[in-house]
């Protein structure tokens, strides 16, 4: 039998759902809607898909392994240089070069609990140990996380906005944390879903970043722009930095309909602006019904709500997923009482709570 160390035979995979094709056939169902997966409702722009239409002719071809045109697009939108940036299938391959480029056996990583599972999942893949903070109110406890920085560590992880719950940390707060993690220690700024952010004293990374601080931003195609099935992410941090990740990094990562199909979404500003707006709106209309309800919600500031009962006679957590995937609506259970929803075009959004209250 050939064998493997306790850190991968004890790993439990990701669970990213089941699709709903199959769901409708295991349940005996139809016109099912999906809020799962935080995934943009209006999907990817008009000029997105156009462009990839145009690309599907030279897919016969090796993609340009450097993503020139798009890093360049992205340099100039962000004010950084190509150097800066490494792009990855999704932001999650970006997590797994950080791993593999910076993590030794034994070594440490910090992150928060709960939060992406996915860190959790590659540190332990690596042969690193996660150290586990507490969330405080569903939000980062950085001084906390500052103080769990050891001679060990070698990444934190900070998701910003934080999924599952949406929450973010704030400027004076990060600046405080920055000022007490040693020069050696990176610290990881995943921001999937910073394009929803309306928060006015959420953090400028970037500003930070020039300001010589030693940070990695994480950002992603999947969410705003709607390109989740593409795979298509990227890292932005000091030239040296993205050096070594590139030195890990496989040749031709980044496909070729995922490299035009986001360098069209990143100059599509009307789908920006509507994707936005639509948010908004839904998670207005939401966070009002979780209200009159009398539901546990933290105020996001992403596309997704976290929520929960209380109360001995509440149905759990599990159970109000079971039934309302018997009424053909999926969300996210998180264990425990604790559920996420997406954040849907308001048709969704206003079926998710007909069925809601039918079951509480």
């Amino acid at each position: 039998m050939i064998k493997v160390s306790k850190d991968i035979s004890q790993i439990k995979p990701y669970s990213p759902g089941k699709p709903i094709a199959e769901l409708e056939r295991e349940l005996g169902i139809m016109d099912s809607i999906k809020l799962a997966s935080n995934e943009n409702p209006l999907g990817p722009s008009k000029k997105a898909l156009h462009a990839i239409r145009k690309a599907l002719k030279e897919v016969g071809r090796y993609p340009d392994g450097a993503g020139f045109s798009l890093k360049d697009a992205l340099a100039s939108h962000y004010k950084v240089e190509q150097n800066q940036i490494v792009l990855g299938n999704g932001s999650n391959e970006i997590i797994e070069l950080l791993i593999r480029t910076f993590v030794m056996p034994g070594d440490e990583v910090v992150i928060a609990h709960p939060s992406f599972s996915v860190y959790r999942l590659i540190v332990q893949a690596g042969h690193g140990k996660s150290v586990e903070v507490p969330l405080i109110e569903g939000v980062h406890d950085l001084p906390r996380m500052a103080k769990a920085v050891t001679e060990k560590t070698k990444l934190v992880f900070v998701c910003n906005p934080n999924n599952p719950t949406g929450t973010i940390v704030g400027k004076s707060e990060v600046d405080a944390f920055l000022s007490k993690i040693p020069k050696d220690v990176l610290v990881v700024f995943d921001e999937a879903y910073a394009e929803y952010v309306t928060d006015e004293n959420y953090p400028d990374a970037f500003s930070l970043l020039r300001k010589g601080a030693p940070i990695i931003l994480l950002r992603t195609f999947s969410k705003i722009y709607g390109l989740a099935g593409l795979r298509i992410g990227y890292g932005i941090s000091h030239p040296k930095i993205i050096g070594y990740l590139n030195r890990v990094r496989q040749p031709f990562n980044s496909n070729l309909p995922a490299q035009v199909g986001a360098l069209a979404a990143l100059s599509d500003e009307g789908h920006f602006q509507d994707s936005r707006a639509m948010n908004e709106k839904g998670k207005r209309y939401l966070s009002r019904q979780f209200d009159l309800m009398g539901l546990s919600y933290f105020p996001s500031q992403a596309n997704f709500i976290y929520f929960y009962l209380q109360g001995k006679s509440s149905p759990t957590g599990a159970q109000i997923q079971n039934a309302l995937l018997k009424q053909g609506v999926i969300i996210r259970h998180l264990g425990g009482p604790s559920l996420r929803v997406t954040i849907g075009r308001q048709h969704e959004n206003k079926r998710f709570i007909n069925a809601l209250r039918c079951i509480i």
